[in-house]
């Protein structure tokens, strides 16, 4: 049958250097809008956090949110042939991005989750989806932001295990301290009981060591695109880090 161009929407290019995928063609054959550009968040992860925020308002639009979504469309059409390159090499390591914007939804004022798992240099999987509950901190937003993180990795961890790829403890990098010894350090927990029992998982999975909790810079945090608004140039940055580039 020869090598894969075309599935589902998705477009591929493989070369010696790696696999690229891309939506370009369907950027262009945009009808509906936010449906569509729901689906084609699945090859331009850098649209994620704008088009789930605007769907949010679906059933109810207002003119504010039409002038958000034109907007997402003059950034797609300046930047319809980016799509994700998945480089070939031998880094397999495994590791994941969580990050939280503490009460960014002035309607109700719940925090938005953002996370980023890689398998070496490959972005594998991403979400941005609001908390369910209200953080009283911006350690508990980010800890629960870690909790939700922690559950994909595990899963992922398991479905790796089924293609003989094993890991020992998986590493999540955070960029807030106190969430890191709320999961690191019970006696923190004392003075953290509104939060909710679910997200304490987290903690169990750390002291099991199948989940590692790590610190790391706020410049370098890859998951902050799917919690918020950047700057241009900071936005640039982490999308060409996460592997969204121009590639003919």
């Amino acid at each position: 049958m020869g090598e894969l161009n075309f599935f589902l929407g998705l477009q591929i290019k493989q070369s010696q250097e790696g696999i690229y995928i891309s939506q370009s063609k369907y950027t262009k054959e945009l009808l509906s809008m936010i449906g569509s550009l729901l689906y084609l968040t699945a090859s331009r992860p850098d649209i994620l956090h704008a088009v789930c925020l605007c769907d949010r308002f679906r059933s109810n639009p207002k003119e504010s949110h039409m002038s958000v979504v034109k907007r997402i469309f003059r950034y797609l059409k300046g930047t319809i042939q980016y799509g994700l390159f998945y480089p070939k090499n031998d880094n397999f390591s495994f590791r994941g991005y969580s990050d939280s914007d503490y009460a960014g939804n002035i309607d109700d004022r719940k925090s938005t989750s953002g996370s980023c798992p890689f398998l070496g240099d490959c972005l594998v999987s991403w979400f941005s989806k609001k908390q369910n509950c209200v953080s009283l901190s911006t350690a508990e937003a980010e800890y629960n932001s870690a909790a939700f993180c922690c559950t994909q990795l595990l899963w992922m961890k398991q479905t790796l295990a089924d293609y003989k790829c094993s890991f020992e403890s998986v590493p999540i990098f955070c960029d807030n301290i106190s969430a890191i010894n709320i999961a690191q350090n019970p006696v923190h927990h004392n003075r953290t009981k509104h939060i909710e029992i679910r997200h304490h998982f987290l903690r169990d999975c750390v002291s099991k060591q199948k989940i590692e909790i790590s610190f790391v810079p706020s410049q370098d945090q890859l998951a902050d695109i799917f919690t918020k608004p950047l700057s241009s140039e900071t936005f640039a940055s982490i999308r060409a880090r996460l592997g969204i580039m121009h590639i003919e």
